[in-house]
């Protein structure tokens, strides 16, 4: 009999300002999409699983929202998923925009992480676009502030430096077998990635504060006898003016925003995708208690 190969198995939450790059190095890791990228803040709304296996062991990353000072109800329902994802976590790892450096937003967590006296790793991001000196003389200001476990200076983008830091990961989550089945890569379903997918087409194409009045919620996915896939969404805007903004002249926006998300799906589900893209005005949907529900996120925040 050959010898049992010791398994491990955890939680890691990713935490951090918005955009600091925790979708970027969930998606690394997973090896596919599973949480969606913007260069926009405030991206990811709720706590996304991007799962994946490294040496002997499956490591879960927690992509959570952007933490920041939150104004709207929306905001702090983002914000509080953020800080529940931490208290799920087997480890807690600070990702910070090296180029944006020890903002007042990275602050307020260092001083909640104090506070609370949680422990931490420290993932300096992005230092592909950062000077060297800069990036050390950066580790050395939140490392006087907050000694954390360990440092890492990495590029999620580029790829530099991740391994160091999933070797890291792996060898310090506990044993355990692991929690999801090899090839898992999210548990997040289907028709909640593909509105996913709209929400970040959307995101991409239309000018800063739209993106921040919509949300995309699935109405169907459905295997077809062909064995394609109908998927139908509804986009919620706030006014009649954002609705004419995302329909476009002619309907020329909705239609690329449509063909970008069905091209992306269909790259990462391997499968063909009839995607159905409605919009629709609904005044408040900031203030329905079911819109969060759908995201698993707490309303009452």
């Amino acid at each position: 009999m050959g010898d049992v190969i010791e398994t491990r198995a955890g939680f890691v939450s990713l935490i951090g300002a918005p955009n600091a790059g925790k979708s970027t190095i969930t998606n690394h890791f997973a090896g596919s999409k599973v949480s969606i990228v913007s260069p926009k803040a405030q991206t990811t709304r709720a706590v996304i699983k991007g799962i994946g296996i490294y040496e002997n062991t499956q490591i879960v990353f927690l992509d959570t929202p952007g933490i920041f000072n939150p104004k709207r109800r929306l905001d702090r329902a983002m914000v509080s998923a953020a800080w529940g994802g931490v208290k799920d976590a087997d480890m807690v790892v600070l990702v910070v925009d090296s180029k944006r450096g020890f903002d007042d937003e990275t602050k307020a967590i260092v001083q909640k992480l104090q506070s609370e006296k949680m422990k931490a790793v420290l993932v300096l991001n992005k230092t592909d676009l950062v000077g060297k000196e800069k990036i050390l003389a950066l580790s050395s200001e939140i490392n006087r502030e907050y000694v954390f476990e360990e440092t890492f200076m990495v590029s999620a983008s580029t790829g530099q430096g991740m391994d160091e830091f999933y070797h890291y990961v792996a060898q310090n989550l506990p044993k355990s077998p692991w929690f999801y089945p090899e090839e898992q890569m999210s548990d997040m379903p289907l028709k909640l990635l593909t509105a996913e997918v709209v929400r970040e087409k959307l995101f991409l194409y239309l000018h800063d504060e739209l993106p921040y009045a919509l949300t995309v919620e699935p109405e169907l996915w459905e295997r077809r006898d062909d064995g394609s896939v109908r998927a139908e969404m509804t986009i919620y805007v706030e006014r009649d003016n954002q609705k004419i903004i995302i329909l476009g002249k002619g309907g020329q926006m909705i239609k690329k925003i449509g063909s970008s998300a069905r091209k992306e799906l269909e790259e990462m589900l391997e499968e063909r995708i009839h995607l159905f893209l409605f919009v629709k005005v609904r005044e408040n949907w900031g203030n329905d208690p079911s819109r969060y529900s759908i995201w698993g996120l707490n309303y009452n925040a």
